[in-house]
């Protein structure tokens, strides 16, 4: 069975990427990343999204540029425009809902 990676390198085409924004501070964003981690386990999806993890305190420039108002969002970003966007997720059904377009 080929893997999404070996896909998306047979059809040329780059992988959605997945922006968490979180802090290093916050509890609630620190049980957001262990849900995001679950979902995307949960059917082998590690390959589905290029993940980029961004701590506001670390790149304050993004989270203005992605106009990012409650820590954590994720936020699914395909070509160059944003397609999903969800503000502090509270489990993984919130997650699965928002990422179920790109999930096997």
């Amino acid at each position: 069975m080929a893997t999404a990676e070996a896909q998306v390198a047979r059809e040329g085409v780059t992988a959605p990427r997945l922006v968490f924004f979180t802090s290093s501070v916050s509890g609630h964003a620190r049980r957001v990343e262990g849900f995001l981690a679950q979902v995307l386990q949960r059917r082998r999806n590690h390959g589905t999204f290029r993940l980029h993890v961004v701590d506001e305190h670390a790149r304050p420039d993004l989270v203005e540029r992605f106009k990012v108002v409650v820590i954590p969002t994720l936020v699914v970003v395909d070509g160059r425009s944003e397609q999903a966007r969800l503000e502090s997720p509270r489990g993984c059904r919130d997650i699965e809902e928002l990422l179920a377009p790109w999930l096997r």
